[in-house]
């Protein structure tokens, strides 16, 4: 991957700050969005003390101005990026009638309008030069759906709807789409999003255990490298999936009811 151009989005911590470091080591090319400068300045410093080089744009990526301002700015400073990884993701898991109009657009907003938006401002430059990769973290909530956690569903099937009609637009071109689904990862996420780990279902807790950060965007990496179309990480995830495919209603129905229940 050496002088590949990666840019990642929600590279301030988490998955997105360990892919960073990873493929720092290979002398890659950085461009690294999140919202918290502080943090990202710092991860930026640390791929280059790696051997990257690597820009950091703080940016409100749920606006959408701001971003088609630092997609510009990128492009003209590192040109069209090899692989967009697009990670960003955030928001509460909550029943319809718990979540207020204003997070369910907080919710939708990021990660699908984030996606969107910078997918927007970088995938001209990469059509005109026919080549690269569009790379979406995802959930298994984009795949079943488990009580008590609405909003949150909703706003991963939008992304892998978008992904999934992203792939159709672009056949016949060089440009490609992945979509990652992660199992349970040991981030800051369930700390900022109390009540959160409660709902994971039962099923899940017992045959997904979670991964560290840099183990997920290992497998990321290794993913797109490979060329996959779906990425997914641990490797249980892979045969759960199969069995959603064979037998939907099954998984469904266990999902459900070894799920968190309204009180």
């Amino acid at each position: 991957m050496q002088d590949t151009h990666i840019v990642i989005t929600g590279a301030s911590s988490g998955i997105g700050a360990a892919a960073a470091l990873i493929s720092a080591r290979s002398g890659t090319r950085l461009s690294l969005l999140a919202r918290t400068r502080t943090a990202l300045e710092g991860v930026a410093a640390q791929a280059c003390a790696l051997g990257a080089q690597a820009t950091a744009y703080p940016v409100d990526l749920t606006d959408a101005a701001a971003v088609a301002a630092t997609g510009t700015a990128l492009l003209a400073a590192a040109g069209p990026p090899d692989i967009f990884l697009s990670n960003a993701g955030s928001g509460r898991w909550l029943t319809s009638d718990e979540t207020t109009p204003a997070e369910v657009v907080s919710l939708m907003a990021m990660p699908y309008f984030a996606a969107f938006y910078l997918t927007r401002a970088l995938l001209p430059a990469m059509l005109q030069r026919n080549s690269g990769r569009l790379v979406y973290v995802n959930s298994p909530a984009a795949l079943v759906a488990w009580p008590g956690a609405t909003g949150y569903t909703a706003a991963r099937w939008a992304l892998r709807g978008f992904a999934e009609a992203l792939r159709a637009d672009l056949h016949g071109t060089r440009v490609c789409v992945s979509t990652v689904i992660l199992g349970q990862v040991s981030s800051g996420y369930y700390a900022h999003n109390p009540g959160v780990a409660e709902r994971i279902p039962g099923l899940a807790r017992l045959l997904l255990p979670p991964i560290t950060p840099h183990h997920a965007a290992a497998a990321i990496l290794r993913g797109i490298q490979r060329g996959d179309e779906l990425i997914l990480a641990p490797p249980m995830l892979h045969a759960l999936y199969l069995l959603n495919a064979l037998a939907p209603g099954l998984i469904r129905w266990l999902t459900r009811t070894t799920g968190w229940r309204r009180k």
